[in-house]
C-alpha cells in the first residue's frame, strides 16, 4: 500500500493504472476506520480492480460548534486497516493540500433540493461542506466508481445529485448499513457513547423497523404516517434521546410520501449524551 500526500504523488502514482485500462474505486472517509467501512472498501473491489481510500477530516462540513477538533483520529490503526484490506493507496491531505486558498476563499458547491432539510436543517453548511470536498476528491482521483454508506443515505443522495448534475463520469454506489449484533449502526462516533447510553443505542433501530413494519401492516389504523412518526418520537424521548427528527420520506425525493409509493426511506437523527446519531431504514410495498 502507498500512502501518499499530494494531488501531484497521486496523479503520478494512478498514471499507470489509467494507461492499463484499469478501474478504479474511491472510498472517501474521515478516518478512524471500523468494520463498516471494511465493508465498503469489499465492495468497492466488486467494481473496479484498484482502491484508493481517503482519509480527510473535512472542516468545510463541520459547524462551529461541532466535533472538528475532537473527531476521534487513528492513524496507525487506519493505516494497518488498509493494510490488511488489501487497499492500494491512502490519500492523506492536509488541509492546505485541499483548500489552498482557505476555507473563506474556497469554492463551494451546492445542491439544492436535498441539502437543506433534515441533516441540513439541524446542521447548517453540512451538506455544501460535503459536496465541496467530494467535489475536489472526485477531481483529484478522477475515479470510475465511489462507494458511500447507505447509513448516511441523506448523504448518498446529494453526492448522486451532484454528479448526476454536473455530469461526473463517476458511478456512485451506496453499500448496505453494517450493524453491530444488537442492532446499533456502526459509525466512529459511538465512542462517545458511555456504556450505559451504548446499552440504550440500540432502540433507535428497533423504533425504526417497528415503524418500517407498521407502515404496510393490514391494520388501516396503523397507516397514518404522521402519527407513526409522532409516537416513535415519544418512545424514542422516554428512552432518554434527544429526537432531531424521526421522519417517513420518499426513498428517491426525500418528500414528504403517499402510501401508494413503492418504497419508503424512514430517517431518524437523536443526541444520546455526547453523540448524535444517524440511521435509517428501507419500507418497501410486500
Amino acid at each position: 500500500m502507498q500512502r501518499v500526500n499530494s494531488v501531484e504523488q497521486l496523479r503520478q502514482s494512478v498514471a499507470a493504472w489509467r494507461a492499463a485500462g484499469d478501474r478504479i474505486a474511491l472510498v472517501p472517509t474521515m478516518g478512524n476506520l471500523h468494520d463498516g467501512h471494511m465493508a465498503l472498501f469489499r465492495q468497492a473491489y466488486k467494481h473496479a480492480k484498484r482502491l484508493i481510500v481517503s482519509s480527510f477530516v473535512n472542516p468545510m462540513q463541520f459547524g462551529p460548534s461541532e466535533d472538528y477538533e475532537r473527531y476521534p483520529r487513528t492513524p496507525d490503526a487506519d493505516s494497518e486497516i488498509l493494510r490488511r484490506s488489501g487497499c492500494d493507496i491512502l490519500f492523506v491531505p492536509e488541509v492546505n493540500e485541499v483548500y489552498p486558498r482557505g476555507l473563506a476563499f474556497a469554492t463551494r458547491v451546492q445542491v439544492p433540493g436535498f441539502s437543506e432539510i433534515l441533516d441540513g436543517e439541524f446542521r447548517p453548511g453540512h451538506f455544501e461542506g460535503v459536496a465541496s470536498v467530494v467535489m475536489r476528491l472526485f477531481s483529484m482521483v478522477q475515479p470510475n466508481v465511489a462507494i458511500f454508506g447507505d447509513k448516511d443515505y441523506q448523504q448518498l443522495l446529494v453526492i448522486r445529485r451532484m454528479a448526476t448534475d454536473l455530469f461526473l463520469p463517476v458511478e456512485i454506489v451506496g453499500s448496505p448499513t453494517v450493524r453491530a449484533p444488537d442492532g446499533l449502526a456502526l459509525s466512529s462516533r459511538n465512542v462517545y457513547l458511555s456504556e450505559d447510553e451504548r446499552a440504550i443505542a440500540p432502540k433507535l433501530y428497533e423504533e425504526l423497523r417497528r415503524v418500517a413494519v407498521a407502515i404496510y401492516t393490514d391494520d388501516e389504523s396503523a397507516k397514518d404516517l404522521q402519527a407513526l412518526e409522532t409516537e416513535a418520537r415519544r418512545n424514542l424521548r422516554a428512552f432518554g434521546f434527544k429526537v432531531e427528527y424521526f421522519t417517513i420520506r420518499s426513498a428517491n425525493t426525500l418528500l414528504t410520501p403517499s402510501l401508494s409509493e413503492s418504497e419508503l426511506v424512514i430517517l431518524v437523527a437523536a443526541r444520546l449524551g455526547r453523540a448524535r446519531l444517524i440511521d435509517n431504514t428501507r419500507a418497501t410495498r410486500p
